[in-house]
């Protein structure tokens, strides 16, 4: 299990979306996101995909859930969709935009929260456009 092997991971982008089904998409590798001076892991299984961010970016907007009976770090939903946009060009903007429609859709949203995110990695001009034209 990735949050054994490395401690510091935090699960995101498209596996969290994933968790949260706010994806159409099956993840064939696991998207973690590791502080910036972290080296980058030497595990052969499971296939990883590393995201390197910053200290304000990396630490905010953690969850923690039971997965297989183990403690896992994973964004929160807000701030995975903030994530999908700051790292839009890596995994898709096409990706980013079903995951903030989706997210959109659910009975309970907290934009606040989203935008909090966005301000944090630095997308939050990029992403109000697209929230008002969805809402």
């Amino acid at each position: 299990h990735v949050s054994l092997l490395v401690p510091k991971a935090v699960i995101c982008l498209v596996s969290a979306l994933y968790r949260y089904e706010l994806t159409t998409q099956i993840p064939y590798r696991v998207n973690i996101a590791l502080p910036r001076n972290i080296l980058r892991p030497r595990i052969d299984y499971p296939p990883l995909d590393v995201f390197w961010m910053s200290p304000k970016p990396y630490s905010s907007g953690i969850d923690e859930v039971t997965m297989d009976g183990l403690k896992v770090k994973i964004y929160s939903p807000e701030k995975t969709i903030a994530d999908c946009f700051k790292f839009r060009r890596r995994i898709g903007e096409d990706l980013a935009l079903e995951a903030l429609k989706d997210y959109l859709r659910r009975p309970s949203v907290n934009i606040d929260l989203l935008l909090q995110y966005a301000r944090v990695d630095r997308v939050d001009r990029l992403l109000i456009p697209y929230i008002r034209g969805l809402m």
